[in-house]
């Protein structure tokens, strides 16, 4: 079914909330797809997170604090987990932006360093947006219900964009949308153009958190703080408090990763140049 190099797990998570650091898991499941071709393995396990789990989340799993009770905390069963996972490659559903940088997050609370730059990662819902056709004639008929004729002679594509979005304003407007994680936006489209485009925005974030990103020249740079827009390696590289109180704080495990990693590469740039 896979060609596989490594071993290829599956993977779900629920937890108390949307919140990669802060919340907890309450439930992981696992399916093990051997390298060798051998039957599946599932590893499936309900996790007391030692906190509260918000309305949101339970109306979503529908797991209550009750049925957590007598249940293991993530520190009794992460090395089972870890060990479970080895070196395999990872899947999941919106798993890049949610159940992977929450797993790394709880595996660093315990202690154990769980590295992904070395494990093919493969999110489905990526596959989706990808494949799934996203041509203008495509949305035209979506939304128009109309065959586009002519396409790609511009002033023919420009009236069918137009056409496009009057469809998707009548078919969304007052509609509210609801991610992969379950947050809700409420009803981001509307006539209003400056709300759509708020809704649609995207900085080039690296990070789940959204704490660092990239500039338009490709440049990792910091989203907050006071080095806001500044380039992140040579900051941190000159300002050592700084980096340490990033590594200190409450600061994402991909983060604090990310931030070593830039520092790393920055000295060894500036000895190759010497």
């Amino acid at each position: 079914m896979f060609q596989l190099k490594k071993d290829l797990i599956f993977f779900d998570i629920e937890s108390t909330g949307l919140n990669v650091i802060r919340d907890r898991i309450v439930q992981i499941a696992l399916i093990k797809y051997p390298k060798d071709g051998g039957e599946p393995v599932e590893l499936e396990m309900l996790i007391n997170p030692g906190i509260p789990i918000s309305e949101e989340a339970m109306a979503v799993h529908g797991i209550t604090p009750d049925m957590l009770r007598n249940k293991p905390s993530f520190a009794q069963v992460g090395p089972q987990i870890f060990q479970f996972i080895g070196d395999s490659d990872l899947a999941g559903y919106n798993s890049d932006r949610f159940d992977v940088p929450m797993l790394m997050e709880e595996f660093a609370r315990i202690g154990i360093d769980f590295r992904i730059d070395k494990r093919n990662l493969i999110d489905v819902q990526k596959i989706f947006y990808k494949m799934e056709p996203r041509t203008l004639k495509a949305a035209y008929a979506l939304y128009c219900n109309k065959e586009l004729q002519d396409a790609h002679d511009a002033l023919s594509d420009v009236r069918a964009t137009a056409d496009v979005l009057k469809g998707q304003i009548q078919k969304y407007e007052g509609i509210d949308h609801i991610d992969g994680d379950g947050k809700v936006t409420p009803a981001p489209i509307s006539a209003d153009v400056a709300q759509i485009a708020g809704f649609l925005a995207d900085h080039g974030t690296l990070d789940v958190t959204q704490r660092l990103r990239f500039d338009p020249n490709g440049e990792i740079v910091f989203n907050f703080g006071k080095y806001i827009g500044r380039p992140a390696a040579k900051t941190l590289y000159e300002d050592k408090q700084y980096y340490h109180w990033i590594l200190e704080k409450e600061f994402s495990a991909q983060v604090k990763q990310i931030v070593k990693d830039l520092v790393s590469d920055y000295e060894k740039k500036l000895k190759s140049q010497t």
